[in-house]
């Protein structure tokens, strides 16, 4: 890594309506360096790259791309100068293949006609370039995510970008998946390529980062050697504070059981669960991604028509056969997909908290009820520290962090009885985690019963009672989280049973 910049923003400001997401933001990026910007959901780190990216245009400061200012009217400059974003969600058109999205819109034609076996030899080019082996006829929705993430990054390459943006690239990868994304970044890095890399997850920044700079409530904070600092020293910068530990130290008092599940088998997804929950505890879920988690979530939620076995709500049976039943009967999930299954981007917030209790604030059954919906909008942006200038901004332009807070509004408006958490804190910053972990507390100390399903092992054994391992689609085994260790719980999840 050499000293020349590629990359200089200066006192970058942006303001919308009721909110300065930038406030005079300074960034500097070098030929062949891996740079982290950090800093909580909300510290501005989305709109000073979409600022550089021309999605948003400036109000003020300066932005110089190898020695020259530029003033990028649309993306479509900014990628002839070489940047690349690579979004969170990626943007890839599943039915194509992998050659057809890499070059889409660039194809080479002989007449009117697409020339495949030029397109198919310049992706295989590229690909081998990255040290990545996919074949270039493979349809993007065979494709896993981390596959799929590559197919992104070489498009970028594709296009000779050598300014990248990688927007939370390991969120949704297994742990082999990031390793194969890390020695990618160490090639793109010999080839001088160089990387904005936004991630929550500070052991990766010490891993391939070469410097950091913190934003926090839009503005810069500061920016260091990675060599040089600690993870305490970067949550200090992020948060204003220290965080003195990571996790609350849960209390439990658990009293009668509240959920049983027996026997619970879903064709090709679920085989022949069972297990307990009591009123106040955190029952976690572990295991590797694939291992029927999520599944299991969704079949007590009543998600698939097609299982077997019994769910029991405090004693008596019931036939959930739909979400709605679930909900009907005091069982909340939280979506581990929260822009899909969670949200309804274009409606405001307190449209997005209240639609699961729409039916309890008509007026004279037919009205919705605007002052009670308001209240109870109010109710949760004030609880669960939402940052959002009103009530009534869009969801679609909130930070990934408040979004997932909304998700949990939405829920907790129902007032449930049992509620399941599909990886809560992913892709959120180390402040939200800590409220949502003070609000799991909440949640047992008023006799919850919380099934929390994450893929973080720290996360799992700090803030569950019990845990249930998985994997191939089956529970492995059960232990006490305050006499488990990773080990153990890795044991189980790779197949070795518990006896």
């Amino acid at each position: 890594m050499g000293n020349e910049k590629v990359l200089e923003m200066k006192n970058i400001t942006k303001t919308f309506p009721g909110v300065k997401a930038l406030d005079r933001v300074n960034f500097t990026l070098k030929k062949g360096e891996v740079h982290a910007l950090l800093g909580e959901n909300g510290a501005g780190k989305s709109t000073l790259m979409k600022v550089l990216n021309g999605i948003h245009k400036r109000d003020e400061g300066e932005i110089i791309v190898k020695g020259d200012p530029v003033e990028f009217e649309n993306t479509k400059e900014a990628q002839n100068a070489g940047l690349a974003i690579i979004h969170q969600e990626l943007e890839l058109i599943p039915h194509l293949n992998v050659a057809e999205n890499i070059y889409l819109g660039r194809e080479d034609k002989k007449g009117i006609f697409i020339n495949y076996k030029q397109l198919y030899q310049n992706t295989a080019d590229v690909l081998e370039m990255l040290g990545v082996d996919i074949d270039p006829r493979a349809k993007i929705k065979d494709l896993n995510i981390g596959s799929q993430q590559m197919v992104e990054i070489a498009k970028a390459v594709s296009q000779n970008a050598d300014i990248l943006v990688m927007d939370e690239p390991t969120s949704s990868l297994t742990n082999q998946e990031i390793d194969i994304l890390f020695e990618l970044i160490e090639r793109l890095k010999e080839q001088e390529i160089s990387i904005v890399y936004i991630s929550h997850r500070l052991e990766e920044v010490f891993e391939i980062c070469d410097r950091v700079t913190v934003l926090r409530d839009g503005q810069f904070v500061g920016e260091v050697k990675t060599a040089e600092t600690d993870e305490d020293q970067l949550i200090n910068m992020m948060v204003g504070r220290t965080i003195e530990d990571r996790f609350p130290e849960m209390k439990f008092n658990p009293g009668e059981e509240i959920l049983r599940v027996e026997n619970l088998a879903v064709p090709d997804k679920i085989i022949d669960a069972s297990f307990l929950l009591h009123k106040g505890e955190v029952l976690g879920i572990a295991g590797l991604m694939g291992s029927g988690r999520t599944e299991l979530a969704k079949a007590v939620f009543g998600v698939y028509k097609e299982k077997t076995g019994d769910i029991y709500f405090k004693g008596k049976k019931l036939e959930i056969n739909s979400p709605a039943d679930a909900l009907k009967n005091g069982i909340s999930y939280l979506s581990e997909d929260r822009k899909d299954e969670g949200l309804v981007l274009g409606l405001p917030v307190a449209d997005n908290i209240s639609i699961s209790v729409l039916t309890t604030m008509l007026k004279a059954h037919t009205f919705i009820n605007a002052a009670a919906e308001k209240e109870l909008a109010q109710k949760y942006i004030e609880d669960l520290s939402i940052k959002t200038p009103s009530e009534m901004q869009l969801v679609k332009n909130l930070s990934g962090g408040n979004q997932q807070k909304v998700v949990i509004s939405k829920l907790l408006s129902t007032k449930p009885e049992v509620v399941i958490l599909d990886e809560p804190t992913r892709g959120i910053d180390v402040g939200a985690k800590r409220e949502i972990y003070n609000l799991m507390q909440e949640l047992v100390d008023n006799g919850v019963g919380v099934i929390l399903i994450s893929s973080e092992l720290p996360e799992v054994l700090n803030l569950s009672n019990r845990i249930l391992v998985m994997h191939e689609q089956e529970i492995m085994g059960e232990l006490d989280a305050a006499d488990a260790n990773q080990e153990e719980i890795m044991q189980l999840a790779t197949g070795r049973r518990n006896q």
